[in-house]
């Protein structure tokens, strides 16, 4: 099992694609994997047949544990499997590798794109006309997210199995998209009581470990502050008259925060147990909702990069979060996070920090407010954030001048250009 998430422990096998016996090539789907951060199909690095499978469908194997071994037919493999019990924390390719091979299955997003057009089949078969659609789950799920027919695919699995690689390279404007119709829940008569039990997704599981294990360690302490966005709702219409990127006020918040934390590093830091780190770059995190849960796309080196390259990037990161096709590094490392709940018009809330980091933005919604200026009241575009605080690397002066700082690029983006 590769370790496809800094946070994860395991993966749970969400589907088998081979049974043993089969033959399997090593661009093959064999299994679809839950990982804590999303849902991978993978592949095996050897051509052989699956001789043994670890674990079956809806159980976990830990990082490093065998899912399944591939050699030649009747080969013995019980040396591996016995090596593998005596020592669960040593690497399955550090195995023997004669006769048979743990084969450590790789994350098919992995692959650069030009690979998987050469793993393509010269001649992929014509579209699945069967009612029933040879499909992988995940594929259909993923399919059914993006509004595709799944009967207009053509796929480059096993026997023409349309498989995830077939959704994420197909191009819509070859048949019409089919909206996602909303779940239906249904209520029980009146009178009765009921419910529905919903078993734990791993990406559910960890971010309830990881938030509680934050919230329960970290003492949290918030500093909210109100942001005259007028100039930056007029800097953002004269950027988006000529950018071939249109930029939103996220990509302003983005920003605005890692020029504020080029100013002050105590915030780009983290608590390390015996020492604090201060990060001497800036990868700001951008929480995004998907099915499963919430995962944290990471613009890289954010204070390095003009307005339209943030908004190209956070653009293409949040499909991919929404797509499944966000790789481990897209999703890693940052130094601060923001959680922006504008959009869903909520006027401000509090955030709990993402670790390893020891601040978090949440920002909420711009709303036309009566203020009092120079004694007279005038209608100004307000917006309100809460930075929460992990009060033992940031103090409150420090987070204090950190917003102040914030709230100068916010009102004044010309002040970003510096």
């Amino acid at each position: 099992m590769p370790l496809l998430s800094d946070t994860m422990k395991e993966g749970v096998i969400a589907e088998w694609h081979k049974k043993v016996g089969d033959t399997v090539k090593s661009d093959d789907v064999i299994a679809d994997v839950e990982t804590d951060k999303a849902t991978m199909e993978v592949m095996p690095y050897v051509d052989g047949t699956l001789l043994y499978i670890g674990v079956e469908k809806g159980k976990g194997v830990p990082v490093n544990g065998i899912m399944a071994i591939i050699g030649k037919p009747g080969e013995d493999f019980q040396s591996i499997l016995d090596a593998d019990k005596n020592n669960a924390s040593k690497p399955a390719e550090t195995a023997p590798a004669q006769p048979a091979v743990a084969a450590a299955p790789q994350p098919v997003q992995s692959a650069p794109v030009a690979t998987t057009a050469q793993q393509a089949p010269a001649t992929p078969p014509e579209p699945n006309t069967d009612d029933r659609v040879k499909a992988s789950p995940l594929a259909k799920k993923l399919a059914e997210e993006k509004g595709v027919d799944i009967n207009n695919l053509k796929g480059s699995g096993d026997n023409g199995r349309v498989i995830k690689r077939d959704v994420d390279s197909y191009t819509p404007s070859a048949a019409p998209q089919v909206a996602k119709a909303a779940p239906v829940v249904q209520y029980q008569p009146v009178g009765a009581e009921g419910y529905t039990d919903t078993p734990l997704s791993q990406m559910r599981r960890i971010i309830a470990q990881k938030l509680a294990g934050s919230k329960f360690s970290a003492p949290h302490f918030y500093l909210t502050m109100s942001i005259t966005m007028d100039k930056a709702m007029d800097a953002r219409k004269a950027i988006n008259d000529i950018s071939p990127v249109k930029v939103s006020f996220n990509d302003l918040v983005i920003k605005a925060c890692a020029m504020a934390l080029r100013r002050h590093p105590e915030v780009n830091s983290s608590w390390m147990g015996d020492f604090i780190r201060q990060n001497h770059h800036i990868h700001i995190g951008t929480a995004v909702s998907v099915d499963e849960g919430l995962i944290v796309p990471v613009i890289k080196f954010a204070d390095q990069k003009s307005l339209s390259q943030i908004s190209d990037e956070a653009k293409t990161l949040i499909d991919k979060a929404r797509s499944k096709k966000i790789t481990p590094p897209e999703f890693t490392g940052n130094t601060f996070t923001i959680s922006n709940l504008g959009m869903m018009d909520i006027d401000e809330f509090t955030a709990i920090i993402n670790p390893p980091d020891s601040c978090i933005l949440a920002v909420g919604k711009i709303a036309p407010t009566p203020v009092v200026e120079n004694g007279a009241v005038v209608i100004r575009q307000i917006m309100k954030i809460t930075l929460s605080c992990d009060h033992r690397v940031v103090d409150g002066a420090v987070g204090s001048r950190f917003l102040q700082t914030l709230k100068t690029h916010l009102e004044n983006p010309v002040t970003m250009l510096a």
